[in-house]
């Protein structure tokens, strides 16, 4: 009899209707949260994406700091770890925001690599400021990239090797000539071991300042393979006036992988 109570039958009715609609609202909400964390996770691929493309237009203006592949303390004992975070965060960053600055009201410039600015760069007085900041910038840069804590590869090997031992008769002289050249660089600058692609030699030499081998009014042109920094703030706070012990102590966090690498680039361009 109770069927036929209309009162009842409203009641159970509404009572339904109520747990239905809930459980739609409760659905839906459901899906347009799914929804929106999908749209959120494909929002955050595309701007992990659009950081990655930035990140590769960083080779130029406006230029950065390159991510150092270990830490300021990881090429203890040789390089010390404070000496590692001023070099890198103080020198070279000063260096940088000063290239950035010069190159900022110089357009034709600013869609340049730095190994395409350098060779465009004169030794005259007027192109001091850019010679000093875009080659600070090239050779830390350089320099960061052949230094390793690991110690993989500890000597040079294959055509590398051979063209070492046809330019200096072994590889102990290879590192003797080098040594000597960032012994006697007088004052602050840099030793290099290059690639000159006019005669195909491998060659050693030094540069004052922040001057490099790829500027056309460098003593000795060509592509440089490996670099030393001599400059007193690279070595000061450990070794204070003793460069040859900081040039022996390079040797043992020198990354040969990395410069057989180089030699491989330049002798293939």
């Amino acid at each position: 009899m109770s069927v036929n109570n209309p009162t009842k039958f409203d009641r159970r009715n509404i009572i339904k209707s109520g747990f239905l609609l809930s459980l739609g609202t409760f659905l839906i909400s459901k899906s347009q949260s799914i929804a929106g964390n999908s749209l959120n996770n494909s929002l955050n691929n595309n701007i992990s994406d659009d950081n990655s493309q930035i990140a590769a237009t960083s080779l130029i203006y406006p230029f950065t700091l390159p991510k150092l592949e270990y830490g300021f303390a990881a090429l203890e004992p040789n390089i010390d770890k404070m000496t590692m975070e001023i070099h890198y965060t103080k020198h070279h960053q000063g260096y940088l925001n000063n290239l950035n600055k010069i190159i900022e009201s110089n357009v034709s410039l600013q869609n340049l690599k730095i190994e395409e600015v350098l060779p465009k760069i004169t030794n005259e007085k007027s192109d001091n400021g850019l010679k000093n900041n875009a080659g600070g910038h090239f050779n830390h840069t350089f320099f960061w990239n052949i230094l390793t804590p690991k110690q993989s590869s500890k000597e040079p090997k294959g055509d590398f090797l051979t063209h070492i031992i046809r330019d200096f008769g072994s590889l102990d002289r290879l590192k003797v000539s080098f040594d000597e050249a960032a012994k006697t660089r007088f004052g602050s600058g840099w030793a290099w071991l290059v690639y000159d692609d006019n005669d195909r030699k491998l060659k050693v030499t030094s540069t004052p300042n922040q001057d490099n081998p790829l500027m056309n009014f460098s003593e000795v042109k060509g592509e440089p393979i490996m670099g030393i920094d001599v400059w007193e703030h690279a070595y000061y706070l450990k070794y204070q006036n003793k460069r040859a012990d900081y040039i022996t102590a390079f040797w043992n966090v020198l990354d040969w992988s990395k410069v057989e690498n180089n030699y491989n680039k330049a002798t293939l361009k």
